[in-house]
C-alpha cells in the first residue's frame, strides 16, 4: 500500500475538481469519485451552458453577495479572491472576459472550456477520477474512512464531501450527502431553493410574458418565527437588489426575481412576505409627477400610457396604465389616479404564490451548519478528516458568478489543508 496519504474526494464538479488537483499537488494520492458520466455536469449547464466563473470585485467585494454566511467565506474567498480565480483559468488556457454586469465569462462563451481546464489541472496532478460511482455510505472507522459506492468499497485518510446541494437535480445533485454527514453528527439547516423563478403576480402581469425590464429595483421582506428554542422569537429579512426583470407567464424571473427568492423561501407559508418592484429607479416620485402635470398642461389629450413608454416597454406601459387609470388622457387624470400611477411604478406590490422549487434553482440554500466546519480549512469540527467544501455548505450568493466563487475557494482550502492535517 502506498505510503503517501489517501484522500477521497466525492462530487466532480466545482469545489470537487479544484479540491482533488490542490491536494494532489501536494503529494497526496487522490481518488475523485463522480455519481454522472462526466464531470462538472452543473458548470456545463450554467450560465446558458457559457458557465459565469467569478463577478469582477475583490474579495471584500463579494462577500456581501452571501448575507449570512459573507464572514464565514472571508478566509477562503481571501486566500483565493476572484482575480486568481481568473489568473487560474488564464494559466488553465482560458481566456475570461468581464461584461457590463460585472460577471466574467470565458471569452469562447464555452462553459466546457471551463470544464475541461478544471478536469485537465486535476488530472495532470495525478488525480484518479472515477466516474458513475454514487456514494451510498460515509463511515468512520478507527483513524480512516471507509466509502461505499454502487460498485466499490474504498479506504482513505481523509475525505472532501462537495457532493453539491439539491438544485437542478437533473445534475445529479440532489442531496446524497446530507443524510452521510448527519449521520456522522453534522447539523444540516433546512434546505430550499435559491436563484430560482418566482411564481404569482397577477393576470395582466402574466400576460406580459417575455418583457424585460432591464433596470429595477425590486425589494422582498420576510417576518420567520425562529427555530427550537427560538421558536417565540420572529426575525424580519430584507433584500434589495437592483437588476434586470422578466416577466413571464409563470410570474418572474431575472436576475432581480432570482436575487430575492432567497428571501421568498425563507417562509413556505408566505404570510409575511412582501415583494415590490421599483421600474423607474432614477426616477424620484416628484420628478414623475413632475413630468406627468407638465405634460398635462402642454398636451392635455396625450394619454398616460404614451407618456410611460418613454421610460419603460411599451406593453408593459400600457398594462401599468390600462391598471390604474383606465389609460385615460393625462388632462382627465384626476390627482389621486396621478399618486396611484406614481406607486405602481415605484413600488409595485406582487403577489408572490411560491418558486419553481429545486428543479428550476441555479443553487440551494440551507445545508451543513457553517459553525461545525472550520472556514480557513474546511475541516469539519464534528468529524477529524473531514472537509466539506462548496454548496452542500449553508452558502449561497446573488446570481452573478458569486455561487462559483464560494464553491473554488472553499473547494481550494480544502484541497490546501487536507494533505496538511
Amino acid at each position: 500500500m502506498s505510503s503517501r496519504l489517501q484522500i477521497i474526494v466525492i462530487g466532480a464538479g466545482a469545489a470537487g475538481l479544484i479540491a482533488a488537483a490542490e491536494a494532489a499537488q501536494r503529494n497526496a494520492e487522490v481518488i475523485l469519485l463522480e455519481k454522472n458520466s462526466k464531470t462538472g455536469v452543473k458548470i456545463l449547464m450554467s450560465g446558458g451552458t457559457r458557465c459565469n466563473v467569478t463577478h469582477n470585485a475583490d474579495a471584500k467585494g463579494v462577500l456581501p453577495a452571501f448575507g449570512h454566511a459573507g464572514r464565514f467565506l472571508q478566509p477562503s474567498v481571501g486566500a483565493f479572491s476572484p482575480q486568481q480565480v481568473v489568473q487560474m483559468f488564464t494559466r488553465l488556457g482560458v481566456a475570461t472576459k468581464v461584461e457590463a454586469t460585472g460577471k466574467i465569462f470565458p471569452e469562447s462563451d464555452r462553459a466546457v472550456e471551463v470544464r475541461d481546464a478544471l478536469q485537465m489541472q486535476a488530472t495532470t496532478a495525478g488525480v484518479r477520477i472515477l466516474r458513475e460511482q454514487p456514494v451510498r455510505r460515509l463511515i468512520r472507522e478507527d483513524s480512516s474512512w471507509k466509502i461505499e459506492t454502487d460498485h466499490d468499497t474504498f479506504l482513505a485518510d481523509r475525505v472532501i464531501v462537495t457532493a453539491g446541494g439539491r438544485s437542478w437535480p437533473g445534475c445529479g445533485t440532489t442531496g446524497d450527502a446530507y443524510g452521510w454527514l448527519e449521520q456522522l453528527g453534522h447539523t444540516i439547516v433546512p434546505t430550499r431553493p435559491a436563484l430560482v423563478p418566482l411564481t404569482g403576480g397577477y393576470d395582466w402581469t402574466r400576460d406580459l410574458s417575455g418583457i424585460t425590464l432591464e433596470d429595477c429595483v425590486v425589494t422582498a421582506t420576510n417576518k420567520v418565527a425562529g427555530f427550537g428554542n427560538n421558536s417565540a422569537k420572529v426575525e424580519k429579512y430584507r433584500m434589495s437588489r437592483r437588476a434586470s426583470w422578466l416577466f413571464t407567464h409563470f410570474g418572474f424571473s431575472g436576475p432581480g426575481a432570482m436575487d430575492v427568492s432567497r428571501i421568498v423561501t425563507l417562509d413556505e407559508r408566505r404570510t409575511a412576505l412582501r415583494v415590490e418592484l421599483d421600474m423607474l429607479p432614477d426616477h424620484s416620485r416628484e420628478q414623475i409627477e413632475s413630468v406627468l402635470m407638465n405634460t398635462s398642461a402642454k398636451i392635455g389629450r396625450r394619454r398616460v400610457s404614451s407618456v410611460l413608454s418613454d421610460w419603460l416597454p411599451n406593453r408593459l406601459a400600457v398594462a401599468v396604465a390600462t391598471q390604474t387609470c383606465g389609460d385615460s388622457m393625462l388632462a382627465e387624470l384626476p390627482k389621486s389616479s396621478r399618486r396611484t400611477i406614481i406607486t405602481s411604478l415605484k413600488s409595485l406590490p406582487l403577489p408572490i404564490s411560491g418558486t419553481r422549487g429545486f428543479a428550476k434553482a441555479e443553487v440551494t440554500a440551507g445545508g451543513v451548519a457553517l459553525g461545525e466546519v472550520n472556514p480557513r480549512t474546511m475541516e469539519s469540527r464534528v468529524a477529524k478528516g473531514l472537509y466539506v467544501a462548496g454548496e452542500v455548505l449553508d452558502v449561497d450568493g446573488w446570481i452573478g458568478g458569486y455561487n462559483f466563487q464560494a464553491a473554488f475557494s472553499t473547494g481550494r482550502a480544502a484541497g490546501v489543508s487536507s494533505p496538511q492535517a
